[in-house]
């Protein structure tokens, strides 16, 4: 079985695609996943695998460290921001950079999760615009994970986290992305293990988890796809 560590923003596609895998190839693949920055911390602790998709700076470090096996790396998929209410709930308006800020400062309780890739830009977001002492307060976090399900659960009224993970939760209704000028994209690359012992098996599932046929998942699940 090929395994891939990763994020908890590309497990959903990941989850999509691994029954239409085996059925093409005959193969399996395990996804051990973590908060972006814990898993990283367990792959800098010498945890390994097959295939690692991450944040694309952090894949690129990990090849300069020689952990990613050299000339491997792949660019993967795009994720944005968003916002998301619990189902049925009112919908705040973020149409714009000032009705986002009013939406936050209005709303009882705002969640973000600390150590995952979106979570760590939430903070900087709030003080940038001019409001971070006005939502430490009601601001409910997560060390990781799908933050979602506070909102669902009745904890916080808004979660903010990447559209992905967000998409991720049942009882979740997704109200949009941040907008443009506020907007945090990130991107995430694959790269094989340098300790693989099946690297030719990880680089044919790299392939065809970013062959074009496979972009609607990407759309699917909240992503999108960056091809080969």
């Amino acid at each position: 079985m090929i395994s891939i560590l990763t994020s908890n923003s590309s497990r959903t596609v990941l989850d999509a695609l691994s029954v239409p895998f085996a059925q093409s190839s005959g193969e399996r693949y395990s996804v051990v996943f973590d908060s972006a920055r814990t898993m990283l911390q367990r792959i800098r602790s010498g945890e390994s695998g097959d295939l690692v998709i991450l944040e694309s700076h952090v894949v690129a470090d990990l090849e300069k460290a020689a952990i990613v096996r050299a000339g491997t790396r792949r660019a993967f998929a795009r994720s944005r921001v968003g916002v998301a209410v619990r189902a049925g709930a009112p919908w705040p308006d973020i149409s714009s950079v000032e009705a986002f800020r009013r939406a936050m400062l209005a709303a009882p309780s705002v969640a973000h999760t600390v150590h995952g890739a979106s979570g760590r830009y939430v903070p900087v977001l709030f003080d940038r615009l001019g409001i971070a002492a006005a939502m430490k307060p009601k601001t409910v976090t997560r060390p990781g994970g799908y933050i979602g399900g506070v909102v669902v659960s009745g904890e916080a009224e808004l979660a903010v986290q990447q559209i992905v993970e967000l998409k991720a939760v049942p009882g979740l209704d997704i109200v949009g992305p941040l907008p443009d000028e506020i907007q945090k994209v990130f991107e995430t690359s694959a790269g094989t293990f340098s300790g693989s012992s099946r690297p030719a098996e990880a680089e044919a599932l790299l392939r065809f988890l970013l062959a074009p046929a496979n972009a609607g998942a990407f759309t699917w699940v909240g992503l999108e796809q960056m091809g080969q």
